[in-house]
């Protein structure tokens, strides 16, 4: 029941049209953990069409090793970035939600409350 609620306030959205439009695409995701520092590999990261990076793994000040192309960033609330800059304007923010709190959070943020 909270779900279906839930989804009464947020709007329809489908992918963006650049990510349906690509029928061959490459993809990489870049984890959270810092196996990448020191590696050098930003510029090949950005190379893939999708860069999918998950939870709060920054981006800022490390880009010679982990890129600063972002498409898809994939958390659970607790993991999202706190940071504005985190997310950029043309990538999609998916939610990862499975617990009761989860769905709190969420519909604080589509109600702008405070949780």
């Amino acid at each position: 029941d909270k779900l279906k609620n839930l989804l009464e306030f947020l709007p329809e959205h489908d992918l963006p049209e650049d990510l349906k439009s690509k029928h061959c695409k490459r993809c990489v995701v870049v984890g959270s953990g810092g196996i990448l520092h020191g590696s050098e590999l930003g510029h090949l990261l950005n190379q893939f069409d999708i860069v999918i990076r998950l939870n709060d793994a920054p981006v800022q000040g490390y880009t010679d090793h982990v890129g600063n192309k972002t498409t898809i960033r994939m958390t659970y609330p607790e993991g999202a970035p706190l940071l504005e800059h985190e997310y950029p304007p043309a990538s999609l923010f998916v939610a990862v939600l499975f617990k009761s709190v989860d769905f709190n959070w969420l519909e604080a943020m589509v109600k702008n409350e405070t949780l």
